[in-house]
């Protein structure tokens, strides 16, 4: 399918503003996995014919991993970076595919003098399926979903993603440690950007092994930290080539009529 995407910059020439602006992130513009999701989402958004735009060279990381490491300056200056622009453009709702940069532009870009309508794309996914705008294939089949952090615990975020796999007509199972109770799959507070501590266990692991429990060959995640994580547990177990980690993104585009 060939993409229709477009930047504020070119809606800003004609005069124009899009519905919303698609929050890309880092790991949607340079992680080779997580591009696939950056590309699933924006074939949703052509296909139920909704406006949107990105900032393309004009988007810079929100700041998460350097306040999470404990960089306050570069995080300050990250923001201030992203708001000016943002600003600029007078940018309204942004919807974006990963729950760090979803919270740290909902809830800490506020007090340095950027506010936005802020959705997830598990919102915007769930809320198109209810409306009937997403026409899908259905094939029954059981999925299990891993709640990530940011998302859930972190913003409250538990019925979106799983309104998703059952407005699919699929079956959502739960795995042991789910919802408020979610075992965080390792990444959290920069974590991913370096080797894990010593330790009696990884954490990606043990939640490996709740997956691998589960009894699926498929688990759903909204989170790019998270889709890292997880493969990188199932190659340590041996088990990546009989569970299928996939984006709530894909999901929707692999169903789609």
């Amino acid at each position: 399918m060939e993409l229709q995407v477009t930047t504020m910059a070119e809606w800003a020439a004609k005069g124009e503003s899009p519905d919303l602006l698609f929050w890309v992130g880092c790991a949607g513009s340079f992680d080779d996995r997580h591009k696939k999701v950056t590309r699933a989402l924006a074939e949703i958004l052509n296909h139920v014919g909704i406006n949107f735009a990105v900032l393309g060279t004009e988007e810079a990381c929100t700041g998460d991993p350097a306040r999470r490491a404990g960089n306050e300056f570069l995080f300050q200056m990250q923001a201030m970076q992203n708001i000016e622009v943002l600003n600029m453009y007078g940018v309204q709702k942004i919807v974006t595919a990963c729950p760090h940069c979803f919270n740290t532009l909902k809830n800490e870009y506020p007090s340095l003098g950027g506010t936005y309508e802020v959705i997830h794309h598990s919102q915007l996914l769930a809320d198109l399926l209810a409306a009937g705008k997403i026409q899908f294939n259905e094939q029954a089949e059981t999925i299990a979903f891993h709640d990530s952090c940011y998302l859930g615990r972190g913003n409250g975020i538990f019925e979106a993603p799983r309104e998703i796999i059952a407005g699919l007509k699929k079956e959502v199972k739960e795995l042991k440690s789910c919802r408020t109770k979610g075992l965080c799959c390792g990444a959290g507070g920069a974590q991913v950007f370096k080797e894990p501590e010593a330790g009696t266990g990884e954490v990606q692991v043990k939640r490996t092994d709740e997956i691998l429990e589960s009894g699926v060959n498929k688990v759903a995640l909204a989170c790019p930290f998270c889709m890292v994580m997880l493969q990188d547990g199932l190659n340590k177990s041996g088990k990546e080539h009989e569970i299928q980690v996939v984006d709530l993104a894909e999901l929707v585009q692999q169903s789609l009529k």
